[in-house]
């Protein structure tokens, strides 16, 4: 039985006074719930059409929807709306109109597929590329070579012009030739003497168009590096927008995935500008493969300017004009040559992706290696680089682009959906929009319009049914995501300038799909893995952010919104800029604590060195280091401290930052403040159950248990500073501390004992409720087996729907606490209903559901309704050579993007297989 605390809380009313009744979940909004990707194909999209999709993703759970539209379906084109058209604008406010109506959201992309271009980018704003071309001259010999640009794609463009032209001779000792170039490309210079090589420098386009562009969005892709490109390509959005924003929450800018751009038309004019020296006389050594110091540095002020431009050229003006239309914006900073976390600062909602399937010890947790990407897996700290934005800088919203490329198309499980997005959630991530859905017309056949990188969270999936499960889940983990402020204790610096110094290549950038190359071999990264294991919570910050963070109560803090944090650490670097570190002394000595891993070896950039050099010496001479333990050396400086130790972790424990204890356990966990307490989201990604009292740094004078599948909750068993935990493989808990004591809360199920178990081994009734291309007929069955087992019929190895289980079991007595339904084997999902009540939905590892309060003495009816993969009815639509799929551009492919084709699939098995137990349970007394 559960034992109610009246007695003990009424007397602790006497004590603290502050005593009220409520429910400890936070109320839920349309932003805690998940919103999705919406793609319009074609735009060919009317109203009856959008209200419908709509209503039905309402009803399933979502908060909200992201248009982008994309190309179209063949056979479609008379429906096709040209992007930003009246026709457009007025399917656009019919949407966010009836979305306004059913408490969602809206946002929508700012331009059709990506990266952002469109038919309003002329030459001059197109994303701009150098062009190098390379001759030889010596004294006494005729150059009669004309230095005018070979590039026969090139030459038909207008704004190509010459821009740099510089000699070397032998001794790399550099002429600027730039005004000694003639009109028509002839050489006004002779050298004086010995044998010169000349670097001419053309201003080119990279003439790169808009990948799956919708109709009206084609055209070049914007250069993110211009003012002037900028404000142009968003003025046909001020004529298509008017005055207003069409209802639109955030406009929405994709990953920047522009290839070989690398310049601006005035890039000489802003290096010379921001880095103080003319970049001609350097241009060998930013273009050529020489791996020298002077090639570091040139290449790290290049490198800088290119991120300066696209904050400030680009972001920036992307923020202004989204507030100026009043609205947010939406954007994924990643895949630029920027300083990520700036970028993700300077937005409104900063967004982050994943990509592909993550690797789970998790038993029974499908991960079939023929369905997954080879090269792509999502990487933890990849994502913390838009949450830490957020975090530091105090935005209430990191977004995230979930499950690209989960698994292969039609494959997906709800199952497999949910330890993804809680390494999302983990992640300090919180606002989820699923990849996504595709609109589709009433009158398309099964399995409707599907765009080709997605999983398929559309009607149409036969695992529809049962997505509340999911959304669900999601929406009470967000609710508690999106309360109060990230609690996390360290701030990590991105020596970004160790990146931008390497002598090899040219532009770097920073994308998901090499964190390999850029992330994974730093000291940064390896400090984040092994303290993550430890038990600390941590957020990255950048020199931008360090330089206007300021120091009170020993904690350092960039804004009033943002988080307030323990320490700053200085992962191990070469780089560091001289006006950083002054910036970590002013913090220290204003009461900061700042963890060194070695002493900055240098400044990055070409300008001063020697000078900037001796300042950087100089401002670390004056921390009066002295030894303190093995590798441990501390200096105070004013109110603050700074610690010097390649050790971090014996570093922190100097400083007595604790850790979180309960990682020892392999659980994972995020933290949340809030007003009068604090959040801790716990995950269990280990192969073992965890049943024991955990310690937390953080115990109030209540502490609630809250399950986010089920809603559940209830006071949990304390002792000290632990909290009793029972978490089986797969499972997730929010535990709520609060200073507060609230009435009207029972306590917790705590499992103490179970009986025998009872099988389910009676005969079962197998019919099917719903799906296609037909229902196989209803059979009975001996015992439980999967409908694909029944090869003799055809339509069962080709239904994709729900199939129902039924039978009886006589139960002689009811003396449990509560019964725990718990399958073997369940492909894919099941809504569980027992005499005739619902009981929930099993979506999740482990496949159980508690039942105890629907059962009863006596005859108990179990009726199970089991969705599978749509997978079988394409296997069978391909062997029967259906056409499906028939899209312009990218037609469809699998998940290695060769042509898609489900012919030689085996059949994917579907039902119920093994045994289902009933557990009877006992609860702590």
């Amino acid at each position: 039985m559960k034992i109610k605390n009246i007695v003990s809380l009424s007397l602790l009313c006497f004590a603290f006074g502050n005593i009220s009744a409520q429910n400890p979940w936070p109320k839920t909004t349309e932003t805690a719930k998940p919103w999705t990707r919406w793609w319009w194909m074609g735009n060919a999209v009317d109203e009856k059409g959008l209200d419908k999709q709509l209503t039905t993703l309402h009803k399933a759970g979502f908060g909200g929807v992201e248009i982008v539209p994309i190309y179209g379906a063949k056979g479609f084109e008379k429906q096709y709306l040209t992007y930003l058209s009246p026709e457009w604008m007025k399917m656009l406010q019919f949407t966010t109109n009836k979305a306004k109506s059913l408490n969602m959201g809206v946002d929508m992309s700012v331009g059709t597929g990506w990266p952002i271009g469109g038919p309003q980018v002329d030459e001059q704003d197109a994303a701009t590329k150098m062009i190098v071309q390379t001759y030889t001259i010596a004294s006494g010999e005729k150059f009669s070579d004309k230095i005018i640009l070979k590039d026969e794609k090139q030459k038909t463009l207008k704004t190509v012009k010459l821009d740099i032209v510089t000699a070397y001779n032998e001794k790399n000792e550099a002429i600027v030739l730039t005004d000694r170039i003639n009109a028509d490309g002839t050489l006004n210079w002779k050298p004086g003497s010995g044998k010169w090589t000349i670097y001419a420098v053309f201003v080119g386009k990279t003439l790169q168009k808009v990948k799956r562009a919708a109709p009206g969005g084609e055209g070049y892709t914007l250069d993110h590096f211009s003012p002037d490109a900028t404000k142009d390509y968003l003025k046909t959005f001020d004529k298509a927008f008017g005055n207003s924003n069409y209802g639109i929450r955030s406009f929405f800018n994709d990953s920047y995935e522009v290839y070989n751009a690398d310049w601006t038309p005035d890039f000489l004019n802003e290096f010379k500008k921001r880095r103080g020296y003319d970049l001609s006389p350097f241009i060998k050594y930013l273009v050529s493969n020489e791996e020298n110091e002077i090639a570091g540095r040139v290449k790290s002020d290049y490198r800088e300017t290119l991120n300066e431009l696209i904050l400030n050229n680009f972001t920036k003006d992307f923020t202004n004009w989204a507030h100026s239309k009043n609205s947010k914006n939406t954007n994924q900073a990643h895949g630029s040559p920027g300083n990520l976390l700036d970028l993700y600062a300077a937005v409104d909602i900063p967004e982050s992706e994943t990509f592909g399937s993550s690797i789970f010890e998790i038993p029974g947790l499908k991960r079939d290696t023929a369905d997954i990407q080879k090269s792509d897996m999502p990487d933890f700290n990849m994502l913390k680089f838009a949450s830490s934005a957020a975090n530091v800088t105090g935005k209430k919203l990191t977004s995230n682009e979930t499950f690209t490329w989960l698994t292969e198309h039609f494959k997906t499980s709800w199952s497999q959906a949910k330890p993804e997005v809680e390494q999302v959630f983990l992640s300090g991530i919180n606002h989820v929009f699923y990849h996504g859905t595709t609109y589709t017309p009433a009158d398309v056949k099964f399995p409707g319009w599907l765009f080709y990188a997605s999983v398929n969270f559309v009607p149409e999936n036969s695992l529809w049914p049962h997505l509340k499960g999911l959304n669900s889940y999601i929406e009470r983990t967000q609710s508690v995501l999106q309360s109060g402020k990230s609690d996390n204790e360290i701030l990590m610096y991105w020596p970004v300038y160790d990146q931008w110094a390497s002598p090899k290549g040219k532009d770097v950038t920073f994308k998901v799909h090499n964190v390999e190359k850029w992330l994974v071999p730093t000291p940064m990264y390896e400090n984040m893995n092994k303290l993550s294991k430890m038990g600390y919570s941590l957020d990255m910050i950048s020199d931008k952010m360090i330089g206007e963070s300021t120091s009170q109560n020993q904690k350092i803090q960039f804004s009033k919104e943002g988080s307030a944090y323990q320490v700053l650490i200085i992962p191990e670097l070469t780089y560091l800029p001289e006006s950083t570190l002054k910036s970590i002394i002013d913090l220290a000595q204003n009461g900061a604590s700042i963890i060194f891993q070695n002493e900055p070896k240098d400044i990055p950039g070409n300008f001063e060195v020697e000078k900037r050099r001796t300042q950087l010496k100089s401002l670390w001479n004056q921390i009066p280091f002295q030894n303190q333990a093995e590798n441990v050396k501390m200096a105070s400086i004013g109110k603050g401290k700074i610690v010097l130790s390649s050790d971090v972790a014996k570093a922190l424990e100097y400083l007595k930052i604790e850790r979180e204890k309960l990682t020892d356990t392999g659980l994972k966990f995020v933290r949340r403040q809030f007003d009068g307490g604090k959040y801790y989201y716990i995950v269990n990604h280990t192969s073992k159950e965890i049943n024991q009292n955990i310690t937390l740094n953080n115990i109030g004078k209540q502490v609630t248990m809250m399950n986010p599948e089920n809603g559940d909750y209830g006071l949990a068993q304390t002792h000290n500073n632990s909290v009793r935990v029972q978490l089986k493989s797969g499972e997730s808990l929010i535990i709520k501390n609060t200073e507060d004591i609230y009435t009207s809360i029972p306590n917790w199920y705590y499992s103490e004992k179970t009986d025998a178990p009872i099988g389910l081994n009676q005969p079962w009734q197998l019919t099917f409720k719903e799906g296609g291309p037909e229902l196989p007929k209803t059979r009975t069955l001996d015992k439980l087996q999967p409908w694909t087992n029944f090869t003799e019929d055809a339509s069962t190895q080709s239904f994709s729907g729900t199939g129902v289980y039924t039978t009886t079991l006589k139960l002689k007595k009811k003396n449990a606490d509560d019964y725990l339904l718990k399958f073997d084997k369940l492909y894919e999902s099941a809504r569980v209903i027992v005499n005739g009540q619902d009981a929930g939905i099993v979506w999740s590892l482990p496949f159980e559901i508690n039942i105890g309060k629907y059962l009863k003495k006596g005859k108990n009816t179990f009726q199970i309704e089991v969705c599978n993969l749509m997978a079988n009815r394409i296997r069978d639509m391909d062997q029967k050579k259906i056409q499906w799929r028939n899209y312009h551009e990218i037609n469809f492919v699998n998940i290695n993007y060769k042509p898609f084709d489900a012919s030689n699939w085996k059949v994917q098995p579907s039902g119920l297989d093994g045994e289902i137990q009933l557990i009877p349970i006992h609860y702590s007394k």
